[in-house]
């Protein structure tokens, strides 16, 4: 199985134990071994999927303000997580290809496996909840109609996404990439770079 595949199934395969309890809070048991990509790749669907459910919570226009801040602060932690996971992904890459010499024509991509991956975890969530809404019963023919089509367009994204992640770790292997990793620097979660955070000190 390719790798991109690979990514597929566990995420798919996550996103659906996230509904089974559909509790932003449910602690899941990972079923993969500590410190294999596997584990990393559940880890980070089930953040995602959480992160999918706090941004529909904190939309509710009758939520307490103070409830909102903390769901806002938690966003921003997930956040924080989702980011260290991408980089610990593409760790795992550069581990990876570190005995390969790219070739002298070779070139770097617009981003690194690992975020091209965030965007397939990402895409899971989206067909599994446009899914849903096309098998709605309380929905117009209209709503169900366009979010098929919608439904559509998402699966084929998926399928060239795969395609193309596969198709950039195969040239990385063969030395028609490289890839470096540039660590995302978030600057406001950093009390020494967020100016209201060390003006507060």
């Amino acid at each position: 199985m390719d790798f991109a595949e690979k990514c597929n199934r566990i995420f798919w395969n996550t996103v659906q134990l996230y509904h089974r309890t559909d509790d932003v809070d449910f602690q899941p048991v990972n079923p993969y071994d500590e410190g294999t990509v596997e584990h990393t790749l559940f880890e980070k669907n089930w953040i995602d999927a959480v992160q999918w459910h706090l941004e529909d919570i904190i939309r509710n226009p009758d939520i307490d303000p103070v409830e909102a801040l903390a769901l806002k602060r938690r966003i921003d932690r997930s956040n924080q997580e989702r980011t260290d996971m991408v980089e610990e992904l593409d760790s795992h890459f550069l581990d990876k290809y570190s005995s390969v010499t790219p070739l002298p024509d070779a070139t770097i991509n617009t981003e690194s496996p690992a975020w091209a991956i965030d965007r397939l975890s990402i895409l899971a969530l989206k067909i599994y909840h446009m899914d849903a809404e096309v098998r709605r019963t309380d929905a117009s023919p209209a709503h169900v109609e366009k979010c098929r089509e919608k439904l559509r367009v998402l699966l084929m994204q998926r399928e060239d996404l795969t395609s193309a992640i596969d198709t950039l770790l195969a040239d990385i292997e063969a030395g028609r990439k490289y890839m470096k990793v540039y660590r995302q620097m978030k600057m406001y979660n950093d009390p020494s770079t967020n100016p209201v955070l060390y003006a507060a000190k």
